[in-house]
């Protein structure tokens, strides 16, 4: 599935005001209502738009500790680990992965004492047999799609 400018386009405004309403976004863009919604509706259904919810920094709510853990399991655990971390506020995202872990996770925690209880909690499970955690120092480059979506549109 691609995109054009124009899906682009919306994808940025929605980006940048995601509260603003269809008509706004018509008027902004340039084109009619109705093709601002049909085309709104496609990227909704095509899964390329996931959602419009609030854009939430874990430090301002008090986890300003991220860090990712690399995690080895026992072959067949993957489901039951996966439903343990689902289970872990803390733990913000989570990969399978190929090359030296099976899974990668996001990790927040109030401070690097607490990241020790956060890592407890995520290994206390049998199906996890190693973890190897990395702090995050900076994040000068945060998570981003605008710049994906510019180029998906060009190509």
């Amino acid at each position: 599935m691609g995109i054009d400018r124009l899906d682009a386009r919306l994808i940025e405004l929605l980006a940048e005001e995601p509260r603003i309403g269809v008509l706004e976004a018509s008027r902004r863009l340039g084109v009619a209502r109705g093709t601002a919604q049909a085309r709104l509706d496609r990227l909704l259904a095509q899964g390329v738009i996931r959602g419009f919810g609030p854009e939430v920094d874990p430090a301002a709510i008090g986890y300003p500790v991220t860090a990712f853990a690399t995690l080895e399991i026992k072959q067949g655990q993957g489901p039951d680990v996966r439903s343990h971390l689902a289970g872990v506020p803390e733990v913000l995202e989570l990969h399978t992965t190929t090359g030296h872990g099976d899974m990668l996770c996001r990790l927040v925690a109030r401070s690097n004492a607490d990241l020790q209880r956060v890592i407890d909690r995520v290994v206390g499970f049998e199906g996890i047999v190693r973890a190897s955690t990395t702090i995050v120092m900076e994040n000068p480059v945060p998570l981003r799609m605008i710049p994906l979506v510019k180029q998906a549109a060009e190509d």
